[in-house]
């Protein structure tokens, strides 16, 4: 059997025709590659003012023609740039195994701020034509300016260079690919849970003719199963939401075997009315993924404005605030408990030094503590930016909002390293007690709270309730439970509504604001 494999003319096209060639000859399998100039690629050439963007089919209909005039046998497509549905007579006949799904933040070196979000300086100018990173990154980093950037990865990456942009964006899966060296930029990878990829983003489509069964039985041999159900989940909601070229949508879905052997899935959703609005985060979980994009979809358009109080004070560039007063939704933050120094007269020697919170950081730094030789830890990505803003940088960050986990994972980390650990006064202690050897922690109380109970609105609709301190103190003047839905920042917070009678309330994926967003996003229909 000889298949002619049909591909655009970009190096990155052709990296992934030639990889299928590879796959395919493995298979026994005779392979001619046949280069055809797409839509999309004399579009860049004459460099219209388009967004390149996914799921439209700039890049892929002149392929589609050439099968379906079987010119060619097989089109090799990145998913992503492919519509939801196959026109008449074509099918996918298989999917790759799945690239690093994760976006790129390139930025020259001199651009590099390690105190901000993303490692990029204040007021930057970022290169790229994608909705859906616009609407992610302008919502994280309200600060920057985006431009448009054209051209393929090599030219784009040449124009960043050159200086036009600050930094660029662009999927990891190609830069790995193509295996260029970027070692005179600065190379900022993002949690793909974080900053949400184009649905299929890292993945490959081999598409046939749908009566063609002799490449599809060859075909069928590269197909990835896990992958196939995942990236079904995430074009699904893409088809739902009538994805197209200005859709602003991320989704991103992993499957895996829960402890209860079971399959679960998970998927992380970004969508916005446009490229220069607000986007609704997500995270949606179940073992059933049938009807996972219907309740997805349905879920984000039946989102009501809520009126949300939040026991912690705000700062400008908070992300939550800002988050939900670009959702239109009413947001008040108030610390129901004062914070209040202890001088550290003495600190003793240690290995590390762990952080539980973002006050922690802030009163043990402020006192210029003389510190040397040691790693540092924090229960979550959002204290570590608080550390960062004092100049360091965390060797541990927790991935749970399962404090006792994060102790356990901390713990097999360091072995039998001594550990300090700046504190509230009577804090509860949640990671101490997990290390190896109890005795290895060492506890320095560096503030302690007092109750500072307001009258919240009795028209509150949702409290975000930050730690067991703030639920007492909210409860001293606050009696009517329970006419509104609660968050809980982590189990400890969650059992002290327990105790007052909060029986039902959703806490956070992550402790941060992204965390919180996504949360209050879940209770708000």
């Amino acid at each position: 059997m000889k298949i002619i494999i049909g591909t655009r003319g970009s190096e990155l096209a052709l990296w992934q025709a030639n990889h299928t060639k590879d796959l395919l000859e493995k298979k026994g399998v005779e392979v001619e590659i046949k280069i055809i100039s797409t839509h999309g690629d004399r579009t860049q050439e004459w460099n219209t003012a388009f967004d390149k963007l996914e799921g439209k089919g700039f890049f892929t209909k002149e392929l589609e023609e050439a099968l379906l005039k079987k010119e060619i046998d097989l089109a090799v497509h990145s998913h992503k740039d492919l519509p939801t549905e196959s026109p008449d007579g074509l099918m996918i006949g298989a999917v790759s195994d799945r690239e690093d799904p994760s976006e790129l933040l390139l930025i020259r070196k001199e651009n590099v701020d390690d105190k901000m979000r993303f490692n990029l300086k204040s007021g930057a100018k970022v290169g790229t034509s994608s909705a859906r990173r616009k609407s992610q990154l302008t919502a994280f980093r309200p600060d920057v300016t985006i431009e448009d950037l054209r051209g393929n990865v090599p030219t784009r990456i040449n124009k960043l260079r050159e200086g036009q942009y600050d930094a660029i964006m662009l999927a990891a899966a190609g830069i790995e690919r193509l295996g260029l060296d970027l070692s005179d930029l600065h190379v900022e990878k993002l949690d793909p849970k974080e900053f949400i990829p184009a649905p299929a983003q890292g993945v490959l489509a081999w598409q046939i003719r749908d009566n063609d069964s002799a490449i599809e039985s060859v075909i069928d041999k590269l197909n990835n199963e896990d992958v196939q159900m995942q990236i079904n989940v995430e074009r699904r909601i893409l088809n739902l939401f009538d994805g197209g070229c200005q859709l602003p949508l991320g989704a991103y879905c992993e499957s895996e075997i829960s402890d209860q052997d079971r399959l679960i899935f998970r998927v992380w959703v970004s969508k916005a009315a446009a490229f220069d609005k607000q986007p609704v985060q997500l995270l949606f979980e179940t073992h059933y993924p049938g009807d996972l994009p219907e309740k997805v979809v349905s879920h984000i358009n039946g989102i009501n404005k809520q009126k949300v109080f939040v026991t912690r004070d705000f700062r400008e560039n908070d992300y939550l605030p800002n988050a939900l007063k670009g959702l239109n939704f009413e947001v008040e933050g108030k610390s129901l408990i004062e914070l209040k120094e202890i001088k550290i007269n003495f600190i003793p020697r240690t290995e590390w030094v762990f952080f539980s919170s973002k006050h922690a950081v802030r009163y043990f730094f402020r006192q210029n503590p003389v510190i040397e030789n040691v790693k540092f830890g924090c229960i979550s990505k959002q204290t570590s930016m608080e550390l960062r803003s004092f100049g360091k940088r965390a060797d541990f960050i927790g991935q749970s909002t399962d404090t006792k986990l994060i102790g356990k994972q901390f713990g097999s980390l360091i072995g039998n390293a001594r550990v300090l650990f700046p504190i509230a006064k009577e804090s509860m202690q949640s990671i101490q007690y997990q290390l190896v050897k109890r005795d290895n922690a060492v506890n320095l109380p560096v503030y302690e709270t007092l109750k500072h109970s307001i009258e919240v609105a009795a028209d509150t609709t949702i409290i975000v309730f930050t730690s067991p301190s703030n639920v007492e103190s909210f409860f001293e003047k606050n009696k009517w439970l329970p006419t509104f839905q609660a968050v809980a920042m982590g189990d400890a917070t969650g059992s002290m509504l327990e105790k007052k009678g909060v029986k039902k309330y959703e806490t956070p994926d992550r402790f941060d604001d992204l965390g919180l967003m996504r949360a209050i996003m879940k209770i708000s229909v």
